[in-house]
């Protein structure tokens, strides 16, 4: 196992490193769907499209 994942088990142990990483993923998540959904409207999708 590469040295990244050993240092990534180890820190999974830490509760508020699981908190934090937790966290960041969804304001990721979040940010990627609202670029897709900027892009979507720029292209002119209709409203029904949008919703999906």
């Amino acid at each position: 196992m590469n040295i990244a994942k050993d240092y990534f088990k180890k820190q999974w142990k830490n509760e508020e490193f699981q908190h934090s990483y937790l966290e960041e993923k969804v304001k990721l998540d979040i940010e990627y769907q609202l670029a897709n959904l900027k892009k979507d409207i720029q292209s002119q999708k209709s409203k029904e499209e949008l919703i999906k």
